[in-house]
């Protein structure tokens, strides 16, 4: 079953970006994801990207590719992605390093995780905690 234990994750949300080049350099240099792939369009524009963080990855491309995806996210609203991080004040700093804008510092939650939260170039709203819930499959 993919997400198991030592399995790939199970769920990847997907984004789309008018600029999905400038988005992977922000996520890439800022919130320290890794790029696992990145796959052009014949125009030039990312067709399709995977972008890692820990055992959890993010699929993004440009918007106005068409195909049934882009078509269905059409002008689509903000997303919201919550990626945990080891160490919530090391990366805090590296996205304001970066240029992020932060929307809350790293707070202390009454639920003991710790998190802060960027919005990143197109609006997207990204928290970054220590919360891991236990999943039972």
């Amino acid at each position: 079953m993919a997400g198991g234990e030592g399995g790939p994750p199970s769920i990847y949300p997907a984004l789309r970006y008018a600029d999905a080049r400038a988005a992977i350099r922000q996520l890439t240099e800022a919130f320290g994801f890794t790029e696992h792939a990145v796959y052009e369009g014949e125009d030039g524009s990312v067709a399709h990207a995977e972008l890692v963080q820990g055992n959890g990855a993010v699929m993004l491309g440009s918007k106005g590719g068409g195909g049934r995806f882009d078509e269905a996210m059409g002008s689509g609203g903000v997303t919201g992605v919550y990626v945990v991080v080891a160490d919530v004040d090391a990366h805090h700093r590296r996205a304001v390093e970066h240029g992020a804008e932060i929307l809350m510092p790293p707070t202390d939650q009454e639920y003991g995780s710790r998190d802060y939260m960027a919005r990143d170039l197109e609006g997207n709203v990204w928290s970054f905690g220590t919360y891991a819930p236990e999943l039972r499959g």
